[in-house]
């Protein structure tokens, strides 16, 4: 049975988005009962922008209570902070076999910048784009910041193919020795549901045909068994507790996250050394944009910032929330003429 949240837990998602994909599986792992609240694939999002202040653009968003966090990466790091095996959750996390601590500084880089920005770049590449409303397509080209052209990205998909078997090569390699899962932990970490949701991910959204011959077991039998293994371990852990309460309107959603409680701001902190790097102030009001795709600032005022993560308030129509972004690949900056 799922251990009980102190606070409402909600899912910001799209059924075919890969990072809510990943961010799924990441609440099934941990055990964490959560509400969902249906987004549209492309803008405009008026559940997150207009009721919440939330402008980022990429989907999932997660709430936990009064804060708001955006990018899978730091979510994976907020769930294994704020819901922790000791009080009955899973983990991320999972220690090495053997009796060796848990490898969670390099299994984070891992997922987020080989995982997500190399492979999940990659494996976006295999989609069929000429399949995809115009409204789709204009919604990824403002999205990437430059033309999405089907014809040239269906011409691309041999290159694409060989990068992703060489990818697939890697990842035999890491699992030649038997383990069981990528890190050699006890159980599945953030690496392997990093690096999961990817090929799951490609699978179902190509035909096989166009795929199959990436998946042979004959030509990488380790990795294909890891690929069923960790599907099964998530499927079973589903089955066992019940995670989803159900959907909720983005209404409902925004009246209990702004009625909640936040998470105390000195747990993130103040490095006054960062902040002075940056050129912003406590209470300042700064934006906070990603530096790759999906380029929309989102502005509030400055409540924290460390190394890992950075936290504004923002000001929606339902009412204010705090809004959480990680440091990587993130540009804070202060907002110049901003009414807050």
């Amino acid at each position: 049975m799922a251990a009980a949240t102190k606070f409402p837990v909600i899912l910001y998602h799209y059924d075919a988005s890969p990072i809510a994909r990943k961010v799924k599986n990441m609440l099934t792992i941990k055990r964490i009962p959560h509400s969902r609240v249906e987004v549209p694939m492309t803008l405009p999002r008026p559940d997150l922008a207009d009721r919440l202040g939330v402008k980022y653009r990429l989907i999932p968003v997660l709430a936990i209570g009064r804060d708001v966090y955006c990018d899978s990466s730091l979510i994976a790091s907020v769930l294994e902070r704020r819901f922790p095996p000791s009080e009955g959750f899973g983990t991320l996390f999972p220690c090495r076999k053997g009796g060796g601590k848990a490898d969670t500084g390099m299994i984070k880089a891992f997922a987020m910048s080989y995982a997500d920005r190399t492979l999940g770049e990659l494996g976006s590449q295999t989609l069929p784009y000429h399949k995809f409303t115009r409204e789709f397509l204009d919604d990824r080209s403002e999205w990437f910041g430059k033309k999405v052209d089907p014809e040239a990205i269906a011409s691309n998909l041999p290159i694409v193919k060989s990068w992703l078997s060489s990818h697939l090569a890697l990842i035999e390699e890491q699992l030649m020795d038997g383990r069981t899962w990528l890190m050699d932990t006890e159980t599945p970490s953030l690496a392997d549901v990093s690096v999961h949701y990817v090929w799951e991910w490609m699978q179902q959204f190509r035909p096989l045909r166009y795929l199959k011959d990436l998946f042979e077991p004959a030509s990488i039998p380790a990795t294909t068994a890891w690929i069923s293994r960790t599907s099964k371990y998530i499927a079973a852990s589903n089955a066992a507790h019940k995670l989803v309460l159900g959907t909720i309107s983005g209404e409902q959603a925004a009246e209990t996250i702004t009625a909640s409680i936040a998470e105390d701001p000195t747990v993130v902190g103040y490095d006054e050394v960062e902040a002075s790097r940056l050129g912003v102030k406590l209470q300042q009001p700064v934006s906070v944009t990603p530096s790759d795709n999906g380029k929309v600032p989102t502005v509030g005022s400055l409540v924290a910032l460390n190394k890992e993560e950075v936290t504004i308030k923002t000001e929606g129509s339902a009412g204010s929330v705090f809004c959480h972004f990680p440091r990587l690949y993130y540009v804070v900056k202060p907002e110049v003429g901003s009414k807050l």
